[in-house]
């Protein structure tokens, strides 16, 4: 068995068909940036719950922000990363620390390190790859 990371085409099915909360870090109102569009995908056509966590804790699409997942209350079922791959240990730390069910790692997110801590925590891992992309591949 190989040190990194495949990501499992089930796990990316459930995560997708199955509704839930989904905290985006790095979620903010910068339509330069690619959250906002995948977030509101999630939200609009998966129907899941969109909970923005940045540095600004700012409110997106109507729903509160936070600034650190600890803050948000309740479940948290995914964890959506757009945050560079150097940052991502941390998020993926907290998200263990706070229960998250699975954490998602955008295209171009990569921690293998971070992703195995995950997996031993029991947490499903998606790595390097975007729900926008996997949908209609489903």
């Amino acid at each position: 068995m190989g040190t990194n990371h495949v990501n499992d085409p089930a796990v990316i099915r459930r995560l997708l068909t199955n509704r839930g909360r989904w905290a985006v870090v790095g979620l903010t109102n910068n339509p330069r940036r690619v959250a906002p569009s995948v977030a509101r995908f999630l939200k609009d056509t998966l129907g899941m719950e969109i909970i923005p966590v940045s540095l600004t804790g700012e409110s997106v699409y109507g729903q509160t922000g936070y600034e650190k997942l600890e803050e948000i209350p309740g479940t948290i079922d995914v964890v959506d990363c757009f945050v560079n791959s150097q940052k991502v240990g941390e998020i993926v730390d907290q998200a263990i620390a706070v229960g998250a069910r699975a954490i998602w790692l955008q295209l171009g997110v990569i921690d293998q390190r971070a992703a195995k801590r995950a997996e031993e925590a029991g947490l499903d891992v998606v790595m390097d790859t975007c729900p926008m992309i996997e949908y209609p591949a489903l």
